[in-house]
Order: C-alpha cells, then sequence, then structure tokens
C-alpha cells in the first residue's frame, strides 16, 4: 500500500460520512497518473500554490487602491484568510481541509487587477461579459501551464466556480469556503476600514453588534462558531437564523459604508477608464499580445476573451505600468 492509499484509507475512517474523499473524487478533465504520497485534493492545493496566478495575488488590489500603510488586504491575504478560516470550519465539522484549501487558494485566480473596479469594467466593455469566478476556472483549465490549465479535480472546479453569494457548491467543502469568503472579507474589509480612517467600530448598527460582536474579532469567531455549531452532524453547511440575518445586515452596511463610500472609491472611476482603454487599445492592436496569448487566438478562442485574459491576469501594478508604456510620453515620467 502506498502512502497515498493509507491517507485514503484514513481518510475514509476518520472524516464525516458527509465528507469528501479523495478516493472518490469524479476526477479530473484529463486522467493523469496518481502520484504516491499525495492524495488527489491535496496535489490540487500544492498545484494552485505553485501556480503564477497565485503569486500575482500579492500585487493585487482587495479593497482599497493603493493605500497608504503596509497593513492593508491584498487578494492574496484575503485568500489565505478565507483558507486558513475555512479549514477551521473544516477540522471542525471532520470535513476534507485539503479539499477546503484547494479551493480557497484557487477561488480568486482570475481576479482582476484593481479589485471588483477592474471586473466591472472588463464585463462592461466586452461583449463577452466577464465574471471572476468563471475567470478562476478558466485560469486553472486554460491559461496555467502555457495554455495546459492546471488539470484539477471536479470537486475543486465546482468549488471555485460557486463560492460566489449566488453559487451551489456540490460539496460540503465547497459550502464552506463559500462562506468563509463571506465572513472573511466582512471581518478584513471592516478592519481596514477603521485602519484608513472610514468608519468607526460606533459606526456598526446596534443591533449588528448585539448579535455578532463590537470588533472584526469578535463577530469572526462568532460566525465560526455559530457555522460549527449548527452545521454538525448535518449533510449542510447553515448558520443560525439570527446570525445569518446579523451578517447579511453587516454586508449591507459594508456596501452602503465602504463598498459604493465615495471616499474609499474615490479612485475606483479612474482604474476603470484604465482597464477599458487597455482593452481597446489590445482590440485594435492584436498582434502586441504576448505570444502565449496569441497562441490561444489561433487555437480558436475568440479575441475578446483573450483579452480579458491578458489584462485580467495583469497586477495593479503592471496594468499601471503597461498604460504608462503605451499612452504616457517617456519624458513625462522623468
Amino acid at each position: 500500500m502506498t502512502i497515498r492509499e493509507s491517507l485514503e484509507q484514513r481518510e475514509k475512517e476518520y472524516l464525516s460520512p458527509f465528507a469528501s474523499l479523495s478516493m472518490a473524487s469524479k476526477g479530473r478533465l484529463t486522467p493523469e497518473e496518481e502520484c504516491d504520497i499525495r492524495p488527489a485534493f491535496q496535489r490540487d492545493r500544492d498545484k494552485i500554490l505553485h501556480c503564477k496566478a497565485f503569486r500575482r495575488l500579492k500585487d493585487k488590489t482587495q479593497v482599497f487602491l493603493s493605500p497608504e500603510g503596509d497593513h492593508y488586504r491584498t487578494r492574496l491575504t484575503h485568500t489565505l484568510e478565507v483558507s486558513q478560516n475555512a479549514r477551521t470550519i473544516a477540522k471542525a465539522l471532520k470535513l476534507n481541509e485539503d479539499l477546503v484549501e484547494a479551493i480557497a487558494l484557487g477561488h480568486d485566480l482570475g481576479h482582476t487587477p484593481f479589485g471588483h473596479a477592474g471586473e466591472r469594467a472588463l464585463n462592461r466593455i466586452c461583449p463577452l461579459g466577464f465574471e471572476h469566478s468563471c475567470q478562476s476556472v478558466r485560469t486553472v483549465d486554460r491559461l496555467e501551464r502555457g495554455g495546459m490549465g492546471l488539470n484539477l479535480t471536479y470537486e475543486v472546479r465546482d468549488g471555485i466556480r460557486n463560492h460566489q453569494t449566488i453559487g451551489k457548491p456540490h460539496t460540503l467543502e465547497g459550502k464552506v469556503v463559500r462562506l468563509s469568503d463571506k465572513i472573511s472579507y466582512i471581518h478584513h474589509d471592516m478592519d481596514d476600514a477603521v485602519r484608513a480612517g472610514i468608519l468607526k467600530e460606533s459606526d456598526v448598527p446596534k443591533e449588528i453588534r448585539d448579535v455578532i460582536g463590537c470588533t472584526p474579532s469578535e463577530r469572526l469567531d462568532h460566525f465560526v462558531h455559530d457555522i460549527v455549531t449548527n452545521s454538525m452532524g448535518k449533510n449542510d453547511i447553515c448558520m443560525s437564523e439570527p446570525v445569518e440575518t446579523a451578517m447579511r445586515n453587516m454586508r449591507k452596511f459594508m456596501f452602503a459604508s465602504v463598498y459604493e463610500n465615495p471616499v474609499a472609491k474615490s479612485e475606483e472611476s479612474k482604474a476603470e477608464v484604465l482597464v477599458e482603454t487597455l482593452y481597446t487599445h489590445f482590440m485594435r492592436n492584436i498582434d502586441v499580445l504576448p505570444e502565449e496569448f496569441l497562441n490561444l487566438i489561433a487555437e480558436g478562442e475568440p479575441r475578446e476573451q483573450v483579452i480579458c485574459d491578458y489584462i485580467g491576469a495583469m497586477t495593479d501594478r503592471f496594468a499601471i505600468a503597461t498604460y504608462e508604456e503605451i499612452y504616457i510620453p517617456k519624458s513625462w515620467t522623468l
């Protein structure tokens, strides 16, 4: 028996009857030889951790564009916080931690530069539309490894595709990540908003604070405990009605106070114009795209999609540098 097989057997003996077992995976898009050490979902976790798209997350905006300070979240730190929260919940419920971690680490790989501002811009200007959850799946299926993709399992790809509010993951592990994404950004975006002087803790409505706590750490702890308590022994991942209502109200409060706040979002219109300008430029000058993207077009991919692939993969810094190279005279930048 290989190490992988012994680990798979341990999963079968220890995990909840509702957990996803590595040995029962629906498989990959292209069959490949099993690793003798790592079960399938652990292998997927490693594939994601070592891919280029994951490394680029460190220079992509979470909420605040180019904040003054070293402690604001980026898309990478958001991803790591989602992963940690999801693993805590999965461990308590005896679900598959490797699957949860793989989904969490991969859920935002397709996010644009400049956060949701970049996503809105591409969705508006591209006739095919753009949604970061679908782009995350496209990143792991098609764009990584020079167009070969990472060849992940069905369960990881399903969790990545369905991590947004409207998503319906087919595994409990995917449902854990979907909820962890929400509670993570409620936690850290509030923390960053206080740090930026956009909000004070006392601004959170009293009816919300009375249910889930008065600080980001209290709320995060309350969310995690509530999910574990209410999901234990069930073939579902759920929250109590009062806490779920408080979470929805907290999200509404954050949208009104932070995500749509003109002070917090004062630079986003500039970012959207930059992204749309780059898209228009590459549509007119398709031949300047890097070779790996031109190869996608040669293989029959729509140029609109490939341009979204290229721009969507950019970090904030690279998008700005590309714009400056195209449109700003070099003498102006001296």
